[in-house]
């Protein structure tokens, strides 16, 4: 069945969800951006494939009115986003977000949460918010493959990707090219945000458990390029930023249950490999990459598809499993 979507931010990431939506048959029929350069600018013709008789518009409630469901990316943190779900949601859209940290919001933002579960329930509205990573990889689909174990010990989620390949914006959120003490700066102040999600995706396998962790960890730094190194048209001195690493990790009682971790690394490998340790048996699987902005947004317009089957309120991929599983 044929969707008409909203698009609310309409940059890179906006665009390509336009795109995949396109090809999936569905209609976009608004699209909302702050950026001067894109207002008043037809959609099809910003997606270079000829007019779509739709512009973009700064005004939420013009350019969310036709619309079923809001496809929505625009920032990683609740708090940023908080008044543009609730637009959204007064105008009785169900909304399907990008933002890495509204994928599990309950950890950074409870009350929030609280408040945009309400709204969305008496709207009659569903939230959710999901991605490649968090709300795929690391998470949703380690629950999956963890599914087929009685008993679950411990859940090792990984990923691993070859920042040169990646677009711009996503190479200077990862440090590329800096001195080492400007990106450990740059984190500290959040200047620069490295990835944002690692908790997200540790309470979301949590969740798919009904498990109930004590103490969650998690950090990242930069890696340094011990030589210089190139890839894709990408150059990085010895000495300077080539990409980053970081962790999440799950415990109960002190004993560590999932752990995630992600590197983003010039000419770094790319692989996702999953580790699900049971108590009779252990399941390894490992795939040999997946781009992260084409996943994110077939992920986003795939759950989309799906938003008028969901419960109203504010929902989570976890929620989504027809499973529980065994991990004590």
């Amino acid at each position: 069945m044929s969707l008409r979507l909203a698009i609310y931010g309409f940059g890179e990431i906006g665009r390509t969800l336009a795109r995949v939506a396109l090809e999936r048959g569905h209609e976009v029929v608004g699209a909302v951006d702050v950026n001067p350069d894109l207002i008043g600018k037809d959609v099809g013709e910003l997606l270079g494939s000829g007019k779509l008789g739709v512009r973009v518009t700064d005004n939420p409630e013009e350019g969310l009115k036709g619309c079923e469901v809001v496809l929505h990316a625009t920032s990683s943190y609740v708090p940023r986003i908080y008044d543009q779900l609730v637009t959204a949601i007064k105008l009785g859209k169900s909304v399907v977000s990008t933002c890495e940290t509204l994928s599990y919001p309950y950890y950074r933002y409870p009350v929030l949460a609280r408040r945009i579960d309400e709204l969305a329930k008496s709207y009659g509205v569903t939230v959710i918010g999901t991605g490649i990573n968090p709300g795929f990889l690391l998470d949703t689909l380690a629950a999956t493959i963890s599914a087929s174990l009685p008993l679950v010990k411990r859940i090792t989620a990984r990923r691993s990707l070859d920042a040169a390949k990646r677009r711009t914006a996503f190479r200077k959120k990862i440090g590329v090219g800096l001195d080492p003490s400007e990106f450990s700066k740059g984190l500290s102040s959040g200047r620069y945000t490295g990835h944002v999600g690692y908790a997200e995706s540790v309470y979301l396998i949590a969740e798919a458990a009904g498990l109930t962790l004590t103490k969650v960890e998690e950090g990242q730094e930069g890696v340094v390029a011990e030589e210089k190194i190139s890839g894709e048209g990408v150059t990085v001195e010895k000495g300077k930023i080539k990409g980053m690493k970081g962790f999440g990790i799950g415990y109960v009682n002190g004993v560590e249950k999932i752990r995630v971790e992600f590197y983003a690394v010039v000419g770094a490998p790319e692989y996702e490999e999953i580790i699900a340790e049971g108590t009779d048996y252990t399941i390894t699987w490992k795939s040999n990459g997946t781009p992260g902005d084409l996943g994110t947004a077939s992920i986003i317009v795939s759950v989309a598809e799906k938003v008028e089957t969901m419960p109203y309120g504010l929902m989570t991929m976890a929620d989504l499993l027809p499973f529980r599983i065994g991990l004590r």
